[in-house]
């Protein structure tokens, strides 16, 4: 994991939902590392006690330990890693949303596997970090996903949408045939909007793009959400995905 803020900044994929745990500014943001690798655990303690507004309640150092300590202190975010003995944290990450659903999940890991990243999403998954992020975006990443946000690692981003391209080959976009029933129909601005957001651009770089204001962003997200019964922005873009709603370039 790099030291430094080199790496690239994860791109934040806004999901304000009106149940979503966000944090009070007052406090600090209290979380649980699970990870195999105790080195990498006490890493983490390390690293996020040298940043202010956090506070490290607890380590697991594998799903079942995680999920039972997340239900004992309800932390606003646990650090996750995919790849655990016994319960892995995909599985983890499923259970804790069911039992502790104030707590948010980010999934820390050396995988790349794009149905890694799907499970974790289908899981629960508030973000995905690989671990060759710097310690500074892990750090944001944490407040990320406490303020109610979601986020997904920009080389997974990346990766996933080559891969997409790769298998459409650039076919038409099902989302905008005319009379194809059964999937929900989204403006051209929405696709516009979706498009964008799958390539990991923030509300602000979208709206700039655009020639919009956040505010309207916002709303297109939303509507995007409500026409595809989706809980956040990072669903909606493996939705896209899978359906082969996007025409990407």
């Amino acid at each position: 994991m790099k030291r430094s803020g080199q790496g690239c900044r994860p791109p934040l994929l806004r999901s304000r939902r009106k149940n979503a745990a966000v944090v009070d500014n007052a406090r600090p943001i209290t979380v649980v590392v699970a990870d195999d690798h105790e080195l990498f655990r006490r890493g983490m303690q390390t690293v996020l006690a040298t940043e202010a507004g956090f506070q490290v309640l607890a380590q697991a150092a594998d799903g079942e330990e995680a999920v039972t300590k997340v239900a004992e202190l309800a932390p606003d975010v646990v650090l996750m890693d995919v790849r655990m003995p016994g319960i892995d944290g995909i599985e983890a990450a499923r259970r804790i949303r069911q039992a502790t659903p104030s707590t948010r999940v980010v999934m820390l890991t050396i995988s790349d596997e794009e149905d890694d990243l799907y499970d974790a999403v289908r899981a629960g998954a508030n973000g995905y970090l690989l671990k060759d992020a710097s310690l500074q975006d892990v750090a944001a990443a944490v407040r990320a996903v406490a303020r109610g946000e979601s986020l997904i690692s920009p080389s997974m981003a990346s990766k996933l949408l080559a891969e997409f391209t790769a298998v459409t080959g650039g076919a038409e976009s099902p989302g905008e045939k005319e009379g194809d029933e059964g999937t929900p129909r989204l403006s051209p601005r929405e696709i516009e909007v979706l498009k964008l957001v799958a390539q990991g651009r923030t509300n602000r770089e979208v709206a700039a793009a655009l020639h919009l204001s956040e505010n309207t962003v916002k709303n297109h997200v939303a509507n995007i959400l409500d026409k595809l019964h989706l809980r956040s922005r990072l669903e909606a873009v493996m939705y896209a995905m899978r359906t082969k709603l996007l025409e990407l370039p």
